[in-house]
């Protein structure tokens, strides 16, 4: 075959274009046919050619023509498989050979002497074969080759406009890091700092040229002194605490580490710094790049923060020691009231003895008992004297919110950290002394918060209540209440392991909440799922206005003509027998009731016309119970039988009994009470033992 071929010059081939005609598909098989035996000898020839049209200097190791052969065989397997629809492929495949030639640093009018050589050269080949070029099969050609041209000079524009474009964004991009507040500065593998950007000099407040240039630890440690770099604890800051530093040591990330330096006006800016290694593709450390970010003003709110906490923890511990005031004076209240219960027994027992042995000596042991209910009284002032109260309108909600911000903290802290719901309903205003309202609810908090070992959802809702009352419910996610508890939960003198510290606390909140006319209970959530406080306050303005009709009721005579049957409401089985012994032998009709329901249904059963209620029981106080049997029987005589101190009662709760007397019970001062035809005027308390308090008495 080479021996047939006429010597390659320029134009041979040309003079036989007009010879013959085939139809494009024949031109394409044809062309297919050449290439397909002669694709080594048109990538040789291609090459020669194009090294003459660029004046390339052969070097060693460089072989100009693999890339010229990849693209022939791509064209012959194009004509082969996809005949005309090669006329279109084939400059896809040429397309990545114009960001190649760019990479090799060609001109664009590089790429397109390229392919004229090309066509020049397949035209030759082609003549030189088969002897004649048909039209079709040079129109072929030069179709071929110009597309495949014109295709790598797009590709090779559209790297450029890239790399004019990457060039631009290099520059956008240096020109932000300038501007940006975080400042970047670049380590190399020494320690040497080769790169920082201008919010570097600004955070430091010195020139750039003090920081870039030289190794870290001459370089920095004179920068670290002129700004008095240190630690947020004062200690001097070293350039080894710098995060590039540790950061090349560790070979891992340092994040979050806090500098001061002091400004050059004047003040101190607090730094935080960050450093993240910069690995090679082998896998070799190349440097680190490190982060300044200000945090001045963050620091600043931190630091109010954190003296507004500390301020926090000194009003707590200020509120805890109330409390623990309060409840010594609930505990020594509750002592008086059960020690007076045991005097009541030894009294009314010595009413007994005196009527069968020498009255002398049963004298000289009352007298005894009488001063020992005089202490019990002095005892009870410390109860008295606790507190100062300012009574004004309370919203509920914002009492509520303000102890749950008070608390918060306490609430969130720890391993198991609580979540705090608020369903409140704005129902209004209670008569009550806002700090005390404050410090009831964050009592009731922490106990609620006790019963929940692990983390879990405290609800508080408030909402009106039907009968003229506002309520609050705190509700925990802890174990149910067991029942048999129910009546020592409010006990400040249980016996159980553990629980004297908080019964004292929720005495000293039932009390309050008794002292401001309302309620304190305890329920259990349907299906075992918690316990739930619930405090009870009377709405501010029907508090006042029940105070003058209460007041107004109790003028007038209400009573029978004679007093005959009494029922004697006490949980201490022993009290009460000793009573209805006594009041039995003047004459009166007596039954007894040791719990509100049974002296409900007592009352239910048959007509009484007086009742003496013991103010403290598990259940339902005296109080409450008075209030109950004052709807049924609105005539009916009642007196509260009590040993604590009555003077924390407000105005409207007095007003529903007729009565009230103190433990150890004076028996005459009694028999006096229920004897009357009418209703005795109203008289204020008296400290001593035994003395009576009359029907609407003022709350001193």
């Amino acid at each position: 075959m080479l021996a047939c071929l006429p010597p390659l010059g320029r134009g041979g081939g040309h003079a036989h274009l007009e010879a013959l005609t085939v139809n494009t598909k024949t031109a394409i098989e044809l062309l297919a046919q050449v290439l397909d035996k002669e694709r080594e000898r048109v990538a040789r020839l291609w090459a020669k050619r194009l090294r003459e049209e660029l004046y390339e200097v052969e070097v060693p190791g460089k072989d100009l023509r693999a890339p010229l052969r990849q693209l022939l065989d791509e064209l012959v397997r194009l004509l082969q498989d996809r005949g005309e629809d090669a006329l279109r492929l084939w400059p896809e495949v040429v397309r990545s050979h114009g960001a190649f030639r760019y990479d090799q640093r060609f001109e664009p009018d590089d790429l397109a002497r390229e392919f004229k050589a090309l066509a020049s050269v397949l035209m030759r080949v082609y003549v030189r074969c088969e002897g004649e070029l048909p039209y079709e099969v040079a129109d072929l050609i030069n179709e071929l080759t110009s597309e495949a041209g014109a295709s790598a000079q797009a590709s090779y524009a559209r790297v450029l406009r890239t790399e004019s474009v990457r060039f631009r964004e290099a520059a956008v991009m240096e020109s932000v890091l300038y501007h940006v507040e975080v400042g970047i500065l670049l380590a190399e593998v020494d320690g040497g700092v080769s790169f920082a950007t201008q919010p570097v000099s600004r955070l430091l407040g010195v020139p750039i040229r003090s920081v870039v240039g030289g190794r870290a630890l001459t370089s920095l440690a004179p920068v670290l002194a002129q700004v008095n770099a240190h630690h947020p604890g004062g200690e001097p800051f070293r350039v080894a605490d710098m995060p590039f530093m540790r950061a090349l040591k560790e070979q891992k990330p340092v994040r979050g580490v806090m500098m001061d330096v002091e400004r050059p006006g004047g003040g101190v800016a607090s730094l935080e710094m960050s450093a993240t290694p910069i690995w090679e593709e082998g896998g070799e450390l190349a440097g680190v790049i490190q982060t300044f970010s200000d945090r001045t003003e963050a620091t600043r709110k931190s630091r109010e923060l954190s003296t507004a906490q500390d301020e926090l923890r000194r009003l707590q511990g200020q509120l805890l020691q109330r409390t623990r005031a309060q409840s010594l004076g609930q505990l020594a209240s509750g002592a008086a009231h059960a020690l007076n219960n045991f005097l009541n027994v030894v009294r009314l027992r010595v009413t007994l003895l005196r009527r069968e042995f020498k009255p002398e000596h049963l004298d000289a042991l009352d007298r005894t008992v009488g001063q020992i209910g005089g202490l019990v009284s002095r005892l009870q002032e410390f109860n008295v004297q606790r507190t100062e109260e300012h009574l004004t309108d309370v919203e509920l909600d914002t009492a509520v919110r303000e102890a749950l911000e008070l608390m918060r903290g306490e609430l969130e802290r720890g391993e198991h950290p609580l979540e705090v719901t608020l369903q409140l309903g704005a129902p209004g205003t209670v008569r009550a002394d806002a700090g005390f309202l404050r410090e009831l609810v964050v009592t009731l908090l922490l106990s609620a918060r006790d019963r929940m070992a692990q983390a879990g959802r405290l609800t508080l809702t408030t909402q009106k209540e039907g009968t003229g009352e506002l309520s609050l419910r705190i509700q925990d996610e802890g174990p149910p209440f067991p029942v048999e508890s129910l009546a020592q939960l409010f006990d400040p003198l249980t016996r159980e392991a553990g629980a004297p510290q908080s019964a004292l606390q929720l005495a000293v909140v039932k009390d309050q909440v008794r002292r401001w006319g309302g309620e304190l209970t305890v329920e259990n959530v349907d299906g075992g799922k918690g316990g739930t406080f619930v405090v009870r306050l009377p709405r501010a303005r029907e508090a006042h206005e029940e105070a003058l009709p209460a007041g107004r009721r109790m003028e007038g005579p209400r009573r029978f003509q004679q007093t005959r049957r009494v029922l004697v409401v006490d949980d201490d089985l022993d009290n009460a027998r000793m009573m209805a012994e006594v009041l039995g032998e003047e004459g009166y009709d007596v039954q007894l009731a040791q719990s509100a329901e049974v002296a409900l249904q007592l009352w239910e059963r048959r007509r009484y016309d007086a009742a003496l209620l013991d103010a403290v029981m598990p259940d339902v106080s005296g109080w409450e119970l008075a209030r109950e049997l004052r709807q049924r029987t609105p005539h009916a005589l009642l007196a509260i039988v009590t040993g604590m101190d009555v003077r924390g009662q407000n105005r409207s709760t007095l007003a529903l009994v007729d009565a009230v007397f103190r433990k150890p019970i004076d028996m005459g001062a009694l028999d006096e009470f229920l004897s009357q035809s009418d209703a005795p005027e109203p008289s204020p308390p008296e400290d001593g033992p035994g003395e009576s308090v009359g029907p609407g008495a003022p709350n001193p």
